[in-house]
């Protein structure tokens, strides 16, 4: 697989499906039902998850916990990584979170996308809380796939 530059639109069909890729979590990746995350969207490199309003993803102070949304924004990446190359042995090789402001409790929305894909894939996720447009973190990732 020689490394190419998606387009940033999600006009291209994912190499899995949204069902798919639900089952792949449910079967493969079952932290992401103890967390609730649900994944929304996933697109060719692009992914929408939501990690849904709970108590017991916050922390002293009310809001929401850094683990937390590091395993949101992580999830969010696989998705986009895995809609992208449709291999779902991918792995985080690195991951970066730059807290912005504090996540207010409730739900908190993580859209990905990858900047690069090949053996090495990076890119972006961005989270936001619910309703609001202002970013809450902003983080780096990039993941290992195997050869198909």
């Amino acid at each position: 697989m020689t490394a190419t530059t998606l387009p940033c639109a999600d006009t291209d069909a994912p190499l899995i499906s949204l069902a798919d890729f639900r089952q792949l979590l449910a079967e493969q990746h079952p932290f992401s039902l103890l967390l609730g995350i649900e994944v929304e969207r996933i697109g060719r490199g692009t992914a929408l998850a939501v990690l849904p309003a709970r108590d017991s993803h916050q922390r002293l102070g009310g809001i929401v916990a850094g683990p937390m949304l590091m395993g949101l924004a992580d999830l969010a990446m696989y998705a986009a990584v895995v809609g992208a190359t449709g291999q779902a042995h991918a792995v985080t090789a690195s991951l970066t979170i730059n807290f912005l402001r504090k996540s207010p409790a409730g739900a908190i929305h993580a859209e990905a996308r990858l900047l690069k894909v090949g053996r090495l894939s990076a890119g972006e996720v961005t989270l936001t809380a619910a309703g609001s447009d202002e970013p809450l973190a902003h983080i780096v990732s990039t993941w290992s796939v195997p050869k198909p």
